[in-house]
């Protein structure tokens, strides 16, 4: 009798939960997949049309720009989340061992964390502007402070350079939290362990590989897990550092999330009467899935690097 009271009582408190999450999250993921699978689905008037078919993915799949944004995606995940990792643990570490001004400092490198990102994308594309016509305006602080004249987030910027900008504004925009999150694991472990590794006069090396990693590899798992999650959703760092004119964003610049929001934002059939808004629902399912995949694998991966 009293287990059945228990049981009512923790389902009364989920009500709320769960009613919050089918709203808001399950019926919306749903919808999507329903959307992608009717071609001709028309979103002024809510109607999936008489066609159940695969078309948006394939007219997605056949798109170069979706393959590019697709591209973009995968090397802003792969490079600035194992990057901006790896830098945080160093940079906690250290600032782990400074007593003087810790607070301070920790103070500081947070301090982006707090900041509007589009606000300091647009300081980085003001820092590495270059003016198509000389004289009209001065360089940005890197070409003055390099001697150089190249053209990093402009129209005329190469893919190499633009991408460039945007990895070192994602990699500094990852680090604070990051570096908070590592900062508290640091403070938790025992300083038995590195008394220990003292007495046995263990390389600080030795330190950071066998004793440091091995017992912050929950909270660098989970930092790995989520950084994933929200690098393949990246869409303002591309549009703040490397847009054009008014905030737009080059098509050639595109990432997933970037390419979902011009699909949506179209209203009517392509020229394979397929739906713009069929063609973005079925190019936000396939990054659903994708980031479904790699945490997947990311989580089978922790299971035995992770230990607890």
């Amino acid at each position: 009798m009293l287990e059945n009271k228990i049981d009512r009582k923790a389902w009364f408190y989920l009500a709320f939960p769960l009613l919050l999450l089918t709203v808001f999250t399950f019926y919306p993921l749903v919808k999507t997949i329903l959307i992608s699978i009717f071609s001709q689905y028309n979103p002024m008037t809510d109607t999936f049309g008489s066609y159940l078919d695969v078309a948006a993915y394939g007219a997605i799949f056949n798109d170069p720009y979706f393959i590019r944004a697709i591209g973009n995606t995968m090397i802003l995940v792969f490079v600035s989340v194992p990057v901006s990792t790896g830098l945080a643990l160093l940079i906690a570490v250290a600032l782990n061992s400074i007593k003087p001004l810790q607070k301070i400092f920790q103070t500081v490198f947070f301090l982006p964390y707090v900041t509007n990102g589009l606000a300091i994308g647009m300081v980085f594309s003001v820092m590495f502007s270059h003016p198509l016509t000389d004289g009209l305006m001065a360089e940005g602080l890197i070409n003055t402070l390099f001697r150089l004249s190249r053209d990093w987030v402009g129209v005329t910027a190469d893919r190499s350079d633009w991408m460039f900008v945007v990895l070192v504004y994602s990699i500094w925009d990852g680090l604070p939290f990051k570096i908070l999150v590592f900062i508290g694991g640091l403070q938790n472990i025992s300083k038995q362990y590195y008394d220990a590794a003292k007495i046995d006069a263990t390389p600080k090396r030795r330190i950071l590989r066998h004793i440091t990693v091995p017992l912050l590899s929950p909270l660098i798992s989970y930092i790995l897990i989520t950084s994933f999650i929200g690098a393949f959703k990246s869409y303002e760092s591309v549009l703040a550092v490397a847009g054009s004119t008014g905030r737009l964003l080059d098509r050639n610049r595109w990432t997933a999330v970037a390419y979902v929001y011009d699909k949506i934002g179209n209203v009517g059939l392509d020229s394979n009467f397929v739906s713009y808004y069929s063609r973005g629902a079925a190019s936000a399912v396939i990054l659903f899935i994708i980031i479904l995949i790699f945490t997947f694998i990311n989580l089978n991966i922790s299971k035995k690097r992770v230990h607890y």
